[in-house]
This record gives C-alpha cells, sequence and structure tokens, in this order.
C-alpha cells in the first residue's frame, strides 16, 4: 500500500494492515517508534507483543522526556515494553557533525535509508534497537512501524540484525509507506 502523502492521518491505516500481516505471518512482534505513546496506543490488545521505541530523554531539550510518565505506565500496564535509549543512527556521529561539521558513516546510511522514505529508515533504526535491547528474538522477522514526524506511515517487515553487524539486517517487505516523503 502506497500513500499519497506522508504524517499521521495514515496512522490507522497502517495499524491495522501491520497487524493483519503479522497475523498472516505468524509475526509476534512488532517494534513502534513513538514518542508520545500515541502510535504505540494504536497496537494495544491485538494479541502481539509490543516494543515502543522512543527518543532518548534529551532529544528536544536537554533533561526532557517526551512520553509523559503517566502514558509510560498506562502502556506498561498493558505489556508494551518501552524502550527509551540513544539512536542507532544518531548519537556520537551526530555530535561529532554538531560540533565539527562533516559527514559521518552512521549519518549517510541514515541518509540513503531515507531515499526510501523517512519512516523505512526509522523502521530499520528501531528494529535494530529493539535487538540490541535484548526485547525482540534475533533471527526472526518481525514488523517495525515508522513513520514521518508522528504518527505512522510505514511498516516493514524485517529481520534486523544487532548494530554491530548492521548490513546483515534484511527487509523483507514493504507492508506500506508513502509515495511522496
Amino acid at each position: 500500500m502506497y500513500w499519497e502523502q506522508k504524517g499521521p492521518a495514515n496512522t490507522e491505516a497502517v495499524s491495522k494492515l501491520a497487524t493483519q500481516r503479522a497475523r498472516e505471518l505468524k509475526i509476534n512482534h512488532i517494534v513502534v517508534a513513538s514518542n508520545s505513546g500515541a502510535t504505540a496506543e494504536h497496537f494495544l490488545d491485538q494479541g502481539l507483543e509490543v516494543i515502543c521505541v522512543t527518543h532518548h530523554v534529551g532529544f528536544m531539550s536537554p533533561g526532557d522526556d517526551e512520553m509523559p510518565a503517566e502514558t509510560r505506565q498506562k502502556l506498561s500496564e498493558k505489556g508494551v515494553h518501552i524502550l527509551t535509549t540513544t539512536h542507532l543512527m544518531a548519537g556520537l556521529d551526530r555530535a561529532l557533525r554538531i560540533k565539527f561539521g562533516g559527514v559521518y558513516p552512521a549519518e549517510i546510511i541514515a541518509q540513503t535509508l531515507r531515499m526510501l522514505g523517512q519512516g523505512v529508515k526509522v523502521c530499520v533504526e528501531i528494529s535494530g534497537m529493539a535487538l540490541d535491547a535484548g526485547l525482540i528474538p534475533y533471527g526472526r522477522e518481525i514488523i517495525a512501524v515508522g513513520g514521518s514526524g508522528t504518527g505512522a506511515d510505514t511498516a516493514l517487515v524485517i529481520t534486523p540484525a544487532h548494530s554491530n553487524n548492521f548490513f546483515d539486517t534484511k527487509i523483507k517487505e514493504i507492508i506500506c509507506k508513502p509515495r511522496e516523503f
């Protein structure tokens, strides 16, 4: 499925398509990019193990956690695993670029993935982060859901690799993504 435009207007449809495809392929794990928790809520009570990956604390402003404590508690009580950590394709490379200028390997990889859309980059990134955190099984297909800012507009079937073997990651299917990004 290809959306005419990117963005949060696609979130509900993405959640339905991703959940449907997970059932068809007997995939139990879905990794969702959701900073506020709103997108993750679309995947509650679907019989899937949901892993919610947020921005790291301080992403928007020093010391700021974008997910309210009440939302974090609600999702946790519903069985959602929440991962708040440094982004796979940012971290020190981004700090070097900001401080000294230039382009660094992780940012080149991220920009290359953005050729398929921001959501594809997000899906690849959060999948590796969840695997590195031990929240999804190694060597198994999962569904990853990401977007282009807020909400969700992209879903992939992916077998992620740990960050130290990043290039072993396999995108198996693009379930949906925007045509324009």
